[in-house]
């Protein structure tokens, strides 16, 4: 795996990446909810769309919007395999480690706290 702060400087480089923000309705449910609580229902979105090793719609699987950790996916490059694979340097066409997993959760709670300080 890349170290954290190094995929952070990817993303930082990326334009693409760059652009999302929470805003509306997902800041405001992280603000009234709370990181923690996002953070546990994010634990549960990754297990279902991004720890199997087969995933008939990757790239596909992450909606844009309407949670605050689908926008976070989008923005640290953690919302499919592919890019999984591209930023931080965890392989394709595996399960998921508990160890990789806990680095998708703190990339996600990385994006989301920088967000609230925004």
């Amino acid at each position: 795996m890349i170290p954290l702060d190094e995929a952070f400087r990817r993303l930082a480089a990326s334009s693409f990446r760059r652009k999302f923000r929470l805003e509306g309705r997902e800041r405001a449910y992280l603000e009234t909810w709370g990181l923690a609580h996002v953070r546990k229902q994010a634990a549960d979105i990754i297990a279902r769309r991004l720890v199997p090793a087969v995933i008939p719609n990757d790239g596909r699987q992450t909606p844009w919007r309407n949670h605050p950790v689908f926008v976070a996916q989008h923005a640290t490059a953690t919302c499919c395999r592919g890019c999984l694979e591209k930023t931080h340097g965890i392989a394709k066409g595996h399960e998921l480690t508990a160890e990789e997993r806990e680095r998708v959760l703190e990339a996600i709670e990385r994006w989301l706290r920088e967000q609230l300080v925004r």
